[in-house]
Formats: structure tokens, sequence, C-alpha cells
């Protein structure tokens, strides 16, 4: 038999078109064999592990048949020692079964910097200094010298503290700065919609300090409190429009979204 009649024969046909059906039949299985290896479709939640000890956050991650690693510590004085401050893949996220999830922890002991010259040098450059520390300028006092605008004195809790003293990163510090006259005032900044770090930040640059922080009901978790918005500060930007340097700005937050935009409007 030739070739050709052989390839036009029933016998070929029906071997061939076998031949295809094996072929979609192992595809097929190789296909789902891979979907249920793979787990193809099947997501689990991330749950929240933040503030949770390392103990908590495992027996959470398995009961979500999920793994956790620590890659990271710091130190956060919001959070207790050895709590979990960051986490990733992020809370309320979705991913595969046995899927790491990456952690920052709370170091037990706060890492220490030694504090550089911060006397006898401008206000500016101190608080360059201080940010470069990993900590902020937390009160502003005043006292009366030649030399305007001079740093005079450091304080950490009402202790004088020196260059070459070992602080905890992160402490918050007090500077007693020189005025050459009385009275000198500074623009009051409109403080609406910042949150609390933004506002400190702004008040250490007009050189001011800030005063009470009230958090309205609305606060109810350490991460309401860092993203809650100042919707009312006293002095009133409205009609104090300068301040003696040195003064206090009470400030109100909330995470409530109308009562901040009825802020902007009443300040308009």
């Amino acid at each position: 038999m030739s070739l050709g009649n052989f390839i036009t024969s029933r016998t070929f046909i029906k071997h061939f078109f076998i031949a295809i059906v094996l072929v979609a039949i192992v595809l097929f299985v190789t296909l789902k064999s891979l979907m249920v290896y793979t787990n193809h479709g099947i997501s689990y939640p991330v749950p929240a592990l933040t503030g949770l000890n390392l103990e908590e956050a495992s027996m959470s991650a398995r009961a979500n048949k999920l793994r956790v690693e620590v890659i990271d510590s710091v130190y956060n004085k919001n959070f207790a020692p050895g709590t979990i401050v960051d986490q990733l893949p992020l809370a309320n996220s979705r991913v595969k079964e046995n899927r790491v999830i990456r952690l920052t922890i709370n170091s037990l002991e706060p890492e220490k910097v030694i504090l550089p010259r911060l006397t006898d040098i401008s206000f500016r450059q101190a608080q360059v200094l201080i940010q470069a520390l990993g900590s902020q300028i937390e009160n502003i006092y005043y006292q009366p010298s030649e030399y305007n605008d001079l740093v005079l004195k450091v304080m950490q809790d009402s202790v004088e503290v020196t260059e070459g003293e070992k602080i905890i990163k992160g402490t918050n510090l007090d500077l007693v700065i020189g005025r050459s006259q009385g009275n000198m005032k500074t623009a009051l900044p409109d403080l609406t919609g910042f949150t609390l770090q933004e506002a400190q930040s702004t008040l250490t640059d007009a050189l001011l300090n800030t005063g009470a922080i009230i958090f309205d009901k609305t606060i109810e978790t350490a991460e309401d409190s860092l993203s809650a918005k100042i919707w009312k500060q006293l002095p009133n930007p409205k009609f104090t429009k300068q301040i003696e340097t040195g003064s206090s700005v009470d400030i109100w937050l909330t995470t409530d979204e109308e009562k901040i935009n009825k802020a902007y409007e009443r300040n308009l």
C-alpha cells in the first residue's frame, strides 16, 4: 500500500484520532495536577500581627496556613519590647498557603547613640544634628543672652545632657536657646489636616512648642493615633497670626474626615 493510500485509510484515521484524544487526556490530567499542586485559586488572609509577640504571631500565622520570619529589629517606644512593629505582606492581604510573613520586631534593649556637640551652635544646626540622631526637639525654652538663637543647654527629662553622653535613640530633647531681645514673635502655622508628627516638626521649625495633645473618641489604637489629623488648635490661626517664640500650641486630633473638612471650611 502506498503512503498516500495509508494516510487516507480508515485505520490511520482511527489511530490518529485516538492519539489526539490520548494527548488531550494527558494535557488535561497534567494541568489539573499542577492546579492541585499549586493550590490554584486558593488564597488565605494575612492576619494582623502588629502588637503581638513572636509566639502569638507564629500561632496566628499557622492558623491561617502561613509562616513567619523575623528579618529586622528596631526600637519603637510606642510598642512593648519583643512585639511586632511591622509586617510584610500587610494585614488583610491574601496570599498562597505557606507564604512567609516577614516581621520587624521591637528590640528588647533600646539602641543608644552618642550625643554630639549641640551647644554654642545655632538652633538650626542643632535641629539637623538631632534629627540625624533619630530624635526630635520636644520643647524650646528661651534665656536672655547676647547671642540670639544660640543653643545654651540640652535637656533630657529636665536633666542637662552634654556632648559624649549616651542617650536612647529616638529620645526627645529640650533645648535652651539664647534670646538677645524680648518678646520675639513668629508666624503661627495653620496645622489643620496635619498628622501629629507633621505638626510637631512644623511647630519646631517655627520655634514653637507642642502643647496639649487631645485625641477624640475615634482614636482607639496606636495605628489610629498615627493616622489621626488635626481638626482644632489653640491659638487659632484665623484670629492669631503671630505669637511669641517658645509659646505652646494645643492640638486636637481625629480620624473623622467630616470633622477635618469642616475645620478647613471654618478657617477659610
